[in-house]
């Protein structure tokens, strides 16, 4: 079911996304999650989505949905793209996708797991943070494969 709010959410961002040459293609506002998140995909028409897309619109429609004030309360606003990379690899990507949930895969298991999901809190020279419900846990570099957003559910 999709949320009230929507609709509205949908009429500020499309021309705020055809400003800066994106088409959006699908507004989704996950009220199941504290703070709620309201996820927008993205498309650049001229060639493949890119984190720069995703910034640029992030920081343009922030703007606009504070302007027009119609989310009362605390949210946290997700611009993505079905064509993004899923992996995080650049120091970049994992500033950006700070609070996103992801997916750390490692080997050796680290603690006995090999998969580690939970909300990205940082990446330094030793580990990559991750907050699994209020709980930091640190997952040393040298044991990491690949650290990928996850999809929510």
């Amino acid at each position: 079911m999709t949320h009230p709010f929507v609709p509205q959410i949908i009429e500020i961002a499309t021309p705020v996304a055809t400003e800066l040459g994106l088409e959006l293609v699908h507004v989704v506002f996950h009220t199941n999650q504290s703070p709620p998140v309201l996820r927008v995909d993205v498309r650049n028409q001229q060639q493949d989505t890119g984190l720069d897309d995703c910034e640029r619109m992030s920081h343009a429609l922030e703007a606009a949905l504070d302007v027009a004030d119609i989310i009362p309360d605390a949210y946290v606003l997700e611009i993505s793209s079905p064509g993004i990379s899923r992996q995080l690899v650049s120091d970049r990507e994992f500033i950006s996708f700070k609070g996103f949930p992801v997916i750390v895969s490692t080997s050796p298991p680290h603690s006995g797991h090999q998969e580690w999901m939970g909300q990205l809190v940082r990446r330094d020279e030793t580990a990559v943070y991750i907050n699994q419900k209020g709980r930091i846990v640190a997952i040393p570099r040298s044991q990491i494969v690949r650290v990928l957003l996850d999809e929510p559910r």
